[in-house]
């Protein structure tokens, strides 16, 4: 089974036939929201809404352990992040699709392992290639199918939130190599790694970050919307396609 998990601008899946929604419980805490079960082009499907469904919690808030959690009992096989952020480099505009392939963490004090307990040992991960690369093979075979251009390969720049950067910050995170900055990708992807779960990720560009092209002064929340509900259709479009093979 395929796991969606929404962030900014995709709280429900347009096309997704219903089934069940669930309620979890999980020893880390309740998930951001019912896990919603159906199919998509008549592949199972199930779709959490990260944010909650009324986009509720912030980026620092979200249990990521527990939606982690719940979408390892659901039995799933394959996890795709759909998230939106923002870009660094010049050529990621508001509307592009990127399927970034590394990560950096600056993030703290989130809850970013499932082996904290006292009398647990210390678990390590490999996290050289903190995405999938098969599951990343099939979400560019299925932008390529779907006649979607996206960017393959990018760093994100995973961020404490709630507040966008600084342009001082994002000239930093530029330095560091990263291509686009967003808040959530982090611990999701590493709590994945530990559950041995495949993860990886759409990126949709919803604005120029901070000191960057028309965000240079000031960043328009206007602007955000109108491109974000757009270039989110566009990333229905693709997993609609990746659902269809």
């Amino acid at each position: 089974m395929l796991a969606i998990i929404g962030g900014s601008g995709l709280t429900q899946l347009a096309n997704l036939n219903v089934i069940r929604r669930e309620v979890v419980r999980t020893p880390y805490g309740e998930p951001s929201g019912a896990l919603t079960f159906g199919q998509l082009c008549e592949h199972p499907v199930v779709f959490l809404a990260r944010h909650g469904y009324g986009h509720t919690i912030p980026p620092h808030r979200v249990n990521y352990q527990a939606n982690l959690w719940a979408l390892k009992e659901a039995a799933v096989e394959i996890i795709i992040s759909v998230a939106s952020v923002g870009g660094i480099r010049a050529d990621m505009c508001p509307g592009t699709l990127v399927v970034p392939d590394q990560i950096i963490d600056y993030t703290w004090g989130r809850k970013n392992t499932f082996h904290e307990g006292t009398d647990e040992p210390v678990v390590h991960i490999d996290f050289t290639e903190p995405y999938d690369a098969a599951v990343r093979r099939r979400i560019l075979a299925a932008a390529a199918a779907a006649g979607e251009k996206v960017f393959d390969g990018a760093v994100y720049a995973a961020t404490q939130g709630p507040r966008l950067e600084t342009a001082a910050e994002i000239n930093r995170l530029e330095r560091d190599g990263a291509d686009v900055v967003g808040m959530t990708g982090m611990p999701e992807a590493a709590l994945a790694r530990e559950l041995g779960i495949p993860y990886a990720a759409i990126n949709v560009v919803a604005n120029y970050a901070a000191g960057r092209a028309d965000s240079s002064q000031r960043i328009c929340f206007d602007s955000i919307e109108t491109a974000l509900h757009e270039a989110m259709g566009r990333a229905r479009k693709v997993l609609d396609h990746l659902c269809s093979v």
